[in-house]
């Protein structure tokens, strides 16, 4: 199936353009299927889902949260383990003149 790109006009190879750009895209999808039809085929024969495989939805334990290491002198329930961002209450203890270890449990 030769087709002389010569011969045809700009309007011709434009709407040729835009009509092989859509081929490409459905052929994408098809293979796409196809190859997600062969990973699950595959997957299945070992005894496992694509999920199980990926990742996704994972039951992983979270890593356990870490022990305070900071309270709030004058709200022992509030408390801070060192990691992430400094709370309200340790800013505003530094500021009026406290020293980190001062907040220490």
């Amino acid at each position: 199936m030769a087709i002389s790109l010569d011969k045809m006009s700009r309007k011709e190879l434009l709407e040729l353009r835009d009509r092989v750009e859509i081929a490409l895209r459905n052929a994408e999808k098809r293979d796409r299927k196809e190859a997600l039809k062969a990973a699950e085929k595959a997957a299945a024969e070992f005894g496992f889902s694509l999920s199980d495989l990926s990742g996704n939805g994972s039951k992983l334990p979270k890593s356990p949260k870490a022990n305070a290491k900071y309270k709030n002198p004058s709200n022992p329930e509030q408390t801070w383990s060192g990691r992430g961002r400094k709370p309200q209450w340790v800013h505003d203890a530094l500021k009026a003149g406290a020293d980190i270890s001062d907040l220490e449990i």
